[in-house]
């Protein structure tokens, strides 16, 4: 008897389950798609575990395509690097790929930091920049630049620990010995590191930051 009700009872459950009207059914919402996606390479994984062994402070960004040529892919938001003893704060950078990244954080703590205190006697504080994403063609040609890739970086200037503040635009030209003996050690560090290194003597668009970028090619001016 207990059975029978039991099953009554489930049976106008089930009724009234079915019963509800199509109008209180909760309604499935569209997807939008999404062009955001981690990147699954190992490669990229691999690179952000290197960058990390640098002691890097950095968050890994999601994949994004906006289209016309233009990405982030495998790249990362860089917070800070570090130098032999410090911090070595940054300012103005957006996304930039992993290996570029890499590059940098070598770069600023044995090309820049070292030449500062050996070269300029102070210790280099932070790396300021003019940015890296950026969806555009190379200055004069039909062709995307690095930038519109996060495959370049434009930096500007650099700010020591006694306070001096030394930029690409105020003092490449400058008459002193020291800082044209420290622009020159941090180029050919530069040159070392990336794949592609542009700098005032290059050209008239470069009168105010050295262009660093990663490619296969090697062209240093």
């Amino acid at each position: 008897m207990r059975g029978i009700l039991i099953l009554g009872l489930l049976a106008g459950l089930l009724s009234a389950c079915q019963a509800i009207p199509s109008a209180q059914a909760p309604q499935r919402s569209s997807v939008a798609r999404s062009t955001a996606v981690i990147t699954p390479n190992p490669a990229v994984r691999a690179c952000l575990a290197d960058l990390g062994a640098k002691s890097a402070a950095f968050t890994p960004l999601p994949d994004q395509y906006y289209g016309a040529g233009c990405s982030t892919v495998g790249t990362v938001k860089l917070a800070a690097l570090k130098s032999d003893r410090a911090e070595l704060a940054l300012a103005g950078l957006g996304p930039v790929t992993c290996p570029l990244a890499e590059s940098l954080a070598g770069w600023a703590r044995y090309g820049v930091d070292r030449a500062a205190q050996q070269i300029l006697g102070s210790p280099l504080v932070r790396i300021e920049t003019m940015g890296s994403y950026s969806c555009r063609n190379i200055a004069g040609s039909p062709r995307r630049s690095a930038h519109a890739t996060g495959n370049a970086i434009d930096v500007s200037g650099f700010v020591l620990a006694d306070g001096r503040h030394i930029t690409i635009a105020g003092n490449w030209a400058d008459q002193s010995p020291q800082v044209q003996r420290f622009f020159e050690a941090i180029r050919q560090s530069a040159c070392k590191r990336f794949g592609t290194v542009l700098t005032p003597a290059y050209n008239a668009a470069h009168h105010d930051h050295l262009h660093l970028e990663m490619s296969s090619r090697a062209f240093c001016k």
